[in-house]
């Protein structure tokens, strides 16, 4: 797709945690279909991979090494894309982070921190950055990466993962609840497992086998598209992405 037409044309999208998985998928789809991109994320080398295949596909990109947890870093990040771009139209918070110990008899406070910290005080300061200037031009979408163990309980997502996605979708709902009359607009979307490289912090791994039948990143690549291409006047505030296949987990995976 050439520089300046697509499904997106000019459009001004950030992605949180764009170095990989459904980060990078969603940030070359955006490219292929014209949008103009901004890439936040921890490793500095992903990013500019991703960089250079978003612009292999005539993207105009930007690379902010960034975690998004650091306030102080995410405010001058933010102030400054908007000097080079002027505007953001879509912002994707899909920045996350789990542990190993994830059910509470093993959970440490420094790891329930670094989770909530991540997960949703991320998505909070990239929310924070981009309301203000959706709200002067009129409108925005706010898409939040979730997960199925914000609609319950998991033991395979761990007690702070979970409680950080729930956060995540209530978060996405006051959006909408507060700032419909500014023209903005917030998904959440709640994956079932996605074969990323997430899966590796399992303590107990996914078969290749298995993983072969989960989500693909990017399926959920595919679900933002859905999401963005919508009119304004209509908003999908929950989407929730499932696994055809029935996985059957291992003995002590979900409890």
């Amino acid at each position: 797709m050439a520089s300046g037409t697509g499904q997106f044309k000019d459009k001004v999208v950030w992605i949180t945690g764009a170095g990989t998985g459904i980060g990078r998928e969603t940030a070359l789809m955006f490219a292929r279909e014209g949008a103009q991109l901004a890439l936040f994320g921890r490793r500095p080398e992903t990013l500019h991979d991703v960089r250079d295949a978003a612009q292999a596909e005539g993207a105009r990109v930007e690379v902010r090494p960034v975690d998004v947890a650091e306030r102080a870093a995410v405010l001058p990040a933010s102030e400054d894309l908007l000097q080079v771009y002027g505007r953001v139209d879509i912002l994707v918070n899909n920045a996350g982070a789990n542990t190993q110990k994830r059910r509470l008899r093993e959970l440490s406070p420094d790891d329930w921190d670094h989770i909530i910290h991540v997960n949703l005080t991320g998505a909070y300061n990239m929310i924070a950055s981009v309301l203000p200037p959706m709200r002067t031009q009129g409108g925005g979408l706010i898409v939040n990466i979730s997960s199925m163990a914000a609609k319950s309980g998991s033991g395979l997502s761990g007690a702070a993962y979970t409680a950080s996605k729930h956060g995540m979708n209530g978060l996405s709902h006051a959006i909408n609840t507060e700032e419909w009359n500014h023209g903005i607009r917030a998904t959440a979307i709640c994956p079932g497992e996605v074969d990323t490289p997430f899966l590796s912090l399992r303590p107990i791994p996914v078969t290749e086998q298995d993983r072969v039948q989960l989500i693909a990143p990017v399926d959920i690549a595919e679900a933002v598209r859905f999401v963005a291409a919508l009119p304004p006047r209509t908003t999908v505030s929950e989407m929730l992405v499932v696994p055809t296949h029935k996985r059957q987990h291992k003995p002590g995976e979900t409890g």
